[in-house]
């Protein structure tokens, strides 16, 4: 179990399993090797994606911090 509570949050983003997955890519990608880090901003990419903030093809943009 991590520090977040994701799974919650996955579920409640109702992205599809491979918009989850790229999103996941992603983020993994920026905060190799460091859990906490990744775990926080799928996190916050999640709200915000849930919130309207931004759209998926924002928070996948290599150029959007997130």
């Amino acid at each position: 179990m991590g520090i977040f509570n994701l799974e919650e949050a996955k579920r409640e983003s109702d992205l599809s399993a491979p918009e989850l997955a790229q999103l996941e890519e992603r983020v993994r990608r920026e905060f190799e090797g460091d859990e906490m880090m990744f775990e926080l901003h799928l996190s916050r990419a999640l709200k915000a994606l849930k919130e309207g903030w931004v759209t998926l093809e924002e928070a996948l943009s290599e150029g959007v911090e997130v």
